[in-house]
């Protein structure tokens, strides 16, 4: 028996539904049944009547209800004490980043820095899925995150949202333009990072060339920073976009920043942390994160 599955068994117990309990887990919903299904193998007894329209709980499934819930509630009495002695005995507060911050990150130092006294602030850089996994099982006590997406067993704390700016030659005819309007880079080869590096940046990117009327024509991926804007400078006209605080950061030769329009692309960042009650670090680091005088 698995602390896993009593949560599942609880959620599934509170909805009277595998697909809402599936929901507020954001986990398929064949992932619950599964993990229900195996647990009601390790007792021997069902724990659900099921029917297509109902879902309702057997006499095992009462029985086993109240003892569910004590036991993860003494769980998470314990991970609360084994973090609050951690903290006690930690100064450093470990967070994940995202590429394309800019200023906010500076800011955000900054505001930590002010809130928490002694503590120090120890950036990580690794890919999205695994500074997920690491804020999971603890080896990180947050990471920054563009997009929302399935965190299980994370809570996800909206920050701020970022529009996307046009980088392009400075040469080219919309370079003019105090801003640009999407629909106008239609034929232009536009080079983006592939959806299997990063999926949210590429779904907003051709949704929103979509919504203008036009399929992006793509062409050679984006590499980094700087080998792709010297190649959109200084070669075959093309277009990429950058996140607008890191788009300031970034003056390049022959390259222009420019707004986008019709519509405005626009990503949502988020804080993700463990579900459990902050300690003295961590609530200086969500409330720098979120300080409300930070550019948004």
């Amino acid at each position: 028996m698995e602390l896993r599955q009593l949560h599942y068994f609880l959620t599934v117990a509170e909805e009277l539904h595998f697909g809402r309990a599936a929901e507020r887990l954001h986990i398929v919903q064949s992932a619950v049944s599964q993990q229900i299904r195996r647990l009601e193998r390790d007792l021997g007894m069902d724990l659900f009547d099921r029917t297509t329209r109902t879902v309702r709980l057997t006499e095992a499934g009462k029985l086993l209800l109240p003892h569910a819930r004590q036991m993860l509630a003494t769980a998470a009495k314990a991970r609360t004490a084994i973090d609050e002695l951690r903290a006690e005995h930690a100064t450093t507060v470990r967070l994940g980043t995202s590429a394309g911050l800019g200023s906010r990150l500076e800011i955000i130092l900054a505001e930590f820095a002010r809130l928490s006294g002694n503590a120090t602030l120890e950036l990580v850089t690794a890919e999205t899925d695994e500074r997920l996994r690491r804020v999971r099982s603890g080896e990180l006590d947050a990471t920054l995150l563009r997009g929302e997406r399935p965190a299980p067993g994370l809570e996800l704390l909206p920050l701020w949202e970022d529009p996307l700016m046009v980088a392009l030659p400075a040469r080219h005819d919309l370079a003019v333009r105090g801003a640009i309007d999407l629909a106008d880079l239609a034929g232009l080869p536009l080079r983006l990072v592939s959806r299997q590096r990063n999926p949210t940046l590429h779904d907003l990117v051709t949704r929103s060339c979509r919504e203008a009327g036009f399929e992006p024509e793509f062409g050679p991926e984006f590499t980094t920073d700087q080998d792709t804007l010297a190649a959109i400078g200084f070669g075959k006209p093309s277009w990429t976009v950058f996140y607008a605080p890191q788009a300031k950061q970034l003056p390049v030769p022959g390259v222009v920043f420019r707004p986008l329009r019709n519509p405005t692309p626009v990503m949502r960042a988020f804080l993700a942390v463990r579900p459990d009650p902050p300690g003295a670090g961590l609530r200086a680091l969500i409330e720098a994160c979120a300080k409300p005088g930070a550019p948004r």
